[in-house]
Order: C-alpha cells, then structure tokens, then sequence
C-alpha cells in the first residue's frame, strides 16, 4: 500500500514515485501548509491546477478546533475539506517548542494551555496517534519534542531519548494500517546527538523518516550540515522528509543532499504581507516600482496571476488591502515552489542536477552565493555512501 521506487538518481538527489492509498505522487515535493484544514487563500481547486500533489494538516489546531469527530465524520480530511489528494498530519510537536510559555513536558506526554480560550490540554503520544488516525491522513507522524534553538546539549539529548521512547509508544497506539507511520529524528545541529538519534530510530523501520528540530532559528551554516549528516544516514529505499523547510534555496540544497519532502507556511505568509517569490529573489508588491510595471509579476510563472494581471494591478491590490491580493500572492508563491521541485526533478531525470542548481543559485543570489549554499550543492554532488550508524 505505501511503497517508495527511486527511479531517477544524480548525486544525491533523487527523483521518486511515492504510492499512497489516495493516490502516487512523485518527489522530491513541496507541501502546501493547511494547518487548520485550509491552505490560507488557496481552494482545493486551484491547488490540484497548480501541481499540489499532497497537503499537510495540523493535529494540535485541528483536535482544538473543530475538534477530530468533527472531521471523521466527513470521510477524513479529503472529505471534510474537498482535497481529494493524499494528506499529511503534523503530530503536535513543533507545538511542544512554539508554544514553550504554555505548555509542560512530562514522560506521559504534554500538558498545553489552548491558545484558543486558555482550557488546559494534554497531549500524549497515544492521543496524538488517535487524533491522526481520526483526522484520516495518508501519513502521520510520530509524536516527538522539538527542542528550540539555541537549547542546552543535555537537554537536547534528553529530548531525543523521550522521543524515541514516544516512537514506541505511538507505533503501539496505531491501528489503522491505511496510513503511514513516519519516525522523526532529532538532535539539534550537533552531529554526534544526530547520531544516537540515528542510532536509536532506524531499528524502528519506519514507511519513511523525517528530520526534524531544525529550521527554528539556527543559522543555516550549521543547518546544512546536520541535513546532511542526517539524509546520508536514512535508507535509500525509504522516504526523507525535511519538516518546516519550505525556501526556495533550502528547496534547492535540500533536494541536492536527498531530501525528499518539503513543507512550510513561508510561501503562503510571504504571499499574505506582500512578497512574491521569483528566480530573482522575493519581488516586494508593497513597494513603489512594481505599481507602474505593465508586466506580468513573473514572466516565467504559469499561475493564473501571472497569465492574467500586471504587477501595476497586483501592487495596487495589495496597496488598497483588497482581498484578492494575498490569494494572488500565495497562489503564484506555491507554484512557484512547486515549479521550482519540477525543475529539479527534470535537472535530476538528466544528470545535470549540480549544473542546474548552480545556474538557479547564480541568478538567485546576484552571483554573491552562501558558503552553506555551495557545500551543500558539491557534497550532494558525491553518491559515496556514508559510513554506517
């Protein structure tokens, strides 16, 4: 039912079909952010017109609000929500770390104060897996902690070890054998806490694994190569999901090191306060230029706002607060990403994944490209398999 064939490979980077019960999608991918059952802005229609293959859902937001009965009653998510694609569920962790000043972490689990009305609510590894086995997503993830940045060394050491001891706990609380359980691992920036996560988490073996407790504010020289050190250590055979990355140049290095999988709320909130997302870098609608450019906003993008408006129509949209202005926005900055994922698959499918990813990165940042950036495109360039854990 879920099975993973790698069928294109240059470097690192991979292209892949990935079968679901609802359906075969093909990475690497980008998720649209549809945290409480809605990708802001953006209807289930217009997400299939422009590539979206799979949308991710939030088990804390929705088990609040409107509570999981709620959304089991309509068939699961595609039903409740209209998306006839494959879904995936976040577990509630990274609420563990965004929601630090309300909550208490326990062995039994977490104790949250709602940011709704202030109700105290416990979340547990059993809870959460029953909560994504209600909400009926293709695949769910394990409940973890995610440490924030910066965080003491015990204490992200400690965190791992509870979140492996939580893996066991939530594969035990399955019973659905429709959805995909994947296992999440921690450890910071630290190379040798990767490991003994590494080293605890793939005897689980897991449909897919995610790498997580990054991208919450570490600068990205020292992201880069924990997403590397991780990636060349997950099974080739299996999924890799890179949790809460979703710009376009940590697409790009992502994908170069074999990350698999994407998700973000960037290109949708970017969208919301006036940016869009080209090869040249973010365009700001808020500013003077764009209002008198009778240009479409990307004259390489085939979203339904760049085919159709000006950025003078766009810029005014946006300066006069109308409605149709984030909708634009976030519609493009999520075909954008998807369409940046295309690119790389076909780089990938003909051997030029480094040549293609050096000419995106010359354009993108004004020939000033990031060390991190360029370590990142020539260690995925190598397929040397890395030493065992």
């Amino acid at each position: 039912m879920f099975e993973f064939d790698v069928q294109y490979r240059d470097g690192r980077a991979r292209v892949a079909q990935l079968h679901t019960p609802r359906g075969t999608v093909t990475t690497p991918m980008f998720m649209p952010v549809g945290t409480q059952g809605t990708v802001k802005g953006v209807s289930p229609q217009e997400l299939l017109e422009i590539g979206s293959q799979m949308i991710l859902g939030n088990t804390y937001h929705l088990m609040l609000r409107p509570g999981e009965a709620l959304v089991e009653a309509h068939g699961g998510l595609p039903g409740f929500t209209a998306y006839p694609g494959p879904f995936l569920t976040d577990s509630g962790g990274f609420q563990v770390m965004s929601l630090g000043h309300m909550r208490k972490i326990t062995e039994e689990g977490v104790t949250f104060k709602s940011h709704l009305d202030g109700s105290l609510v416990k979340l547990t590894p059993e809870r959460s897996i029953e909560v994504q086995q209600a909400l009926g997503a293709d695949i769910i993830m394990a409940f973890d902690e995610c440490p924030p940045y910066p965080a003491e060394r015990e204490y992200i050491q400690r965190s791992l070890e509870r979140t492996e001891r939580w893996l066991g706990r939530s594969l035990s609380a399955k019973t659905n054998d429709h959805q995909a359980l994947f296992a999440i691992v921690q450890g910071g920036v630290h190379e040798d806490l990767r490991r003994q996560s590494l080293a605890l988490t793939l005897p689980y073996d897991t449909p897919g694994f995610a790498i997580g407790g990054l991208a919450v504010g570490e600068p990205k020289d020292q992201m880069y190569p924990a997403v590397a050190f991780t990636a060349a250590h997950l099974p080739e055979h299996k999924p890799r999901y890179l949790m809460g990355v979703g710009h376009p140049e940590d697409l790009v290095a992502g994908i170069a090191l074999g990350v698999d999988m994407f998700d973000c709320v960037y290109p949708t909130r970017t969208g919301r306060f006036g940016y869009a997302l080209t090869d040249d870098g973010r365009l700001n609608m808020n500013s003077s230029a764009p209002r008198r450019e009778l240009v479409p906003m990307d004259a390489d993008c085939d979203c339904y706002a760049c085919r159709n408006y000006t950025r003078a129509y766009l810029a005014h949209l946006v300066k006069a607060e109308e409605m149709l202005a984030p909708r634009m926005l976030s519609l493009h900055n999520l075909r954008y990403l998807h369409r940046l994922v295309e690119r790389a698959r076909a780089a990938i499918e003909r051997g030029e994944y480094h040549v293609w990813a050096s000419e995106w990165a010359e354009r993108y940042f004004k020939g000033q490209i990031p060390a991190w950036f360029q370590q990142a495109i020539d260690t995925g360039r190598s397929a040397t398999p890395d030493p065992a854990i």
